[in-house]
C-alpha cells in the first residue's frame, strides 16, 4: 500500500484566509510539512469539512489511506447545532469503524474523545495560549509508545479554551499540566486507534507568532497583553528566536528551550505514531 494520508482541516474558509493574511500557513499545510519531514515520499489528500458541499470519504473510501491527520480548528465541538461539527464527528466515527489510525492535535484531541463517547467543555481557567508549560506524563503516558524518547516533563505550543472533561471507554490519559488536566490521549474505539495531543507538535515559533497576530483582538480583550505594542514586541521576539535559535539571551528571557525549538524533540509523538500505528500496524 502506498503512503497516502488524509489531512482533515476543519477551519472554515474565512479562518484559513485569515491565517494567510497574517503571514501564516493554513493548518493543513503545517500537517503536510510535518508529514513530509518524517516521510518525504508520503502523499496526502486534504479535505475541508467546514466548506459547504465538501466531499468526505466513506468507510470504503478510507481504505486507501494509511492514516488520518486532524488539524486544529476554531469551532466549538460541543455546539451540536453546528452542522460542521456534526460532520467532523461523524467522519471520525467512520474512521474508527474503518480501522484507519488517526493522529491529531488540539481540535483533533477533542474529536478523538467526542467521537468515541467522551465529553469536552469550556475550560473555566480560560484560554491556554502560546506555550503550554510543564506538561507532565502520567503513569500511563510514561509507559505508552507515543512518548517513547520524550522527557517526563516538557513544554509545547498551545492555543485552546476548551478541555476534555470526560474520557470515553478505551481511552488512556497520557499527559496533562496545571492548566489543562488532559493534554494527551490514546483512544482505542471499535476498530480504530487515535493518538492525540491538546498541544501542537506541528507548530514552530514562526507559526505561533503568526497565530498570536491572528488572535490579536481576542488576546488583548482577554488580558494577555496590556497593549497592541506589547503584543507586537512579543511576536517580534518569537520571530527573532525562530530565526536565531542559538540566541541564549532570547531563550532565557522567553523561557523557551529545545523541547519547543527542536523539531525532532517537538514531534516525537508524531514520529512514534508513524512507527507504531502506521508502519508496525500496516493493514
Amino acid at each position: 500500500m502506498s503512503d497516502v494520508f488524509l489531512i482533515v482541516d476543519g477551519y472554515p474558509r474565512h479562518s484559513r484566509d485569515e491565517f494567510i493574511a497574517c503571514g501564516s500557513e493554513p493548518a493543513w499545510k503545517l500537517y503536510a510539512r510535518m508529514l513530509k519531514r518524517h516521510l518525504p515520499d508520503a502523499e496526502y489528500r486534504v479535505v475541508f469539512p467546514s466548506d459547504e458541499g465538501a466531499s468526505l470519504p466513506d468507510g470504503s473510501g478510507l481504505q486507501g489511506f494509511r492514516g488520518v491527520l486532524w488539524t486544529g480548528c476554531n469551532l466549538t465541538i460541543y455546539d451540536e447545532g453546528d452542522w460542521r461539527v456534526r460532520s467532523m464527528v461523524e467522519l471520525a466515527r467512520t474512521v474508527y469503524s474503518a480501522g484507519v489510525p488517526s493522529f491529531g492535535s488540539c481540535w483533533g484531541l477533542q474529536i478523538a474523545v467526542v467521537a468515541a463517547g467522551g465529553e469536552v467543555a469550556k475550560n473555566p481557567k480560560g484560554r491556554e495560549m502560546g506555550i503550554g508549560r510543564k506538561i507532565l506524563l502520567t503513569e500511563q503516558g510514561r509507559a505508552h509508545p507515543m512518548y517513547r524518547g520524550k522527557p517526563a516533563v516538557f513544554d509545547g505550543f498551545i492555543s485552546h479554551y476548551d478541555e476534555v472533561v470526560r474520557l470515553p471507554a478505551g481511552a488512556r490519559h497520557l499527559a496533562g499540566n496545571e492548566f489543562t488536566r488532559i493534554q494527551a490521549v490514546a483512544v482505542e474505539h471499535e476498530k480504530g486507534t487515535f493518538w492525540a495531543t491538546q498541544y501542537h507538535p506541528e507548530y514552530d515559533l514562526h507559526d505561533m507568532a503568526r497565530l498570536i497576530v491572528a488572535r490579536t483582538e481576542r488576546l488583548l480583550k482577554e488580558g494577555f497583553f496590556p497593549s497592541q505594542d506589547d503584543l507586537q514586541k512579543y511576536v517580534d521576539l518569537l520571530e527573532q528566536l525562530w530565526r536565531e535559535p542559538e540566541r541564549r539571551d532570547l531563550r532565557w528571557s522567553l523561557a523557551i528551550d529545545d523541547d519547543v525549538l527542536d523539531a525532532d524533540r517537538r514531534q516525537i509523538e508524531f514520529r512514534n505514531w508513524l512507527d507504531h500505528c502506521v508502519r508496525d500496524g500496516a493493514r
